[in-house]
């Protein structure tokens, strides 16, 4: 109780509202998806030596916001296209390419093969490269 009281109430409801439905035979059938997930891409992706993707499926939600929609029953639709290389350990570097109409970014994500992390990040560093022009980094608030 003490350590849940640390804890934002967002995210406690997050990590809950489900969880007190759950089997110890659930959760270790969840883990199992894991490892099914982390097979699955690692197969989608031996073929290439590196996979460009939009890093999230949905622009940049308010910064004060814990999520999109701030509701911690649908919490993740952000991390669609990065929760799989999570799951697969394979490097991924999520880089802006550009930025809405709104001034929002656009960041695209580079995977690359399992234990290649110095290969991404070279990839990377050649990919801000050429992207499009950036803006500059805004300056902190001065006291």
């Amino acid at each position: 109780p003490e350590a849940r009281a640390k804890v934002l109430p967002f995210i406690v409801e997050w990590c809950t509202w489900r969880a007190k439905a759950f089997s110890g035979a659930d959760v270790m059938s969840a883990y199992s998806q894991v490892q099914a997930m982390r097979e699955a891409a690692v197969r989608a992706t031996a073929d290439f030596d590196y996979v460009l993707s939009p890093t999230s499926p949905i622009l940049p939600y308010d910064a004060q916001s814990a999520c999109p929609g701030d509701d911690p029953h649908d919490a993740l639709p952000h991390i669609a296209f990065t929760v799989a290389w999570n799951m697969s350990e394979q490097p991924a570097a999520s880089i802006n390419w550009d930025f809405t109409d709104d001034g929002l970014p656009i960041g695209v994500q580079l995977i690359g093969r399992r234990f290649d992390d110095l290969g991404v990040m070279r990839l990377a560093r050649l990919v801000e490269q050429v992207r499009p022009r950036q803006r500059p980094w805004p300056q902190p608030a001065q006291d």
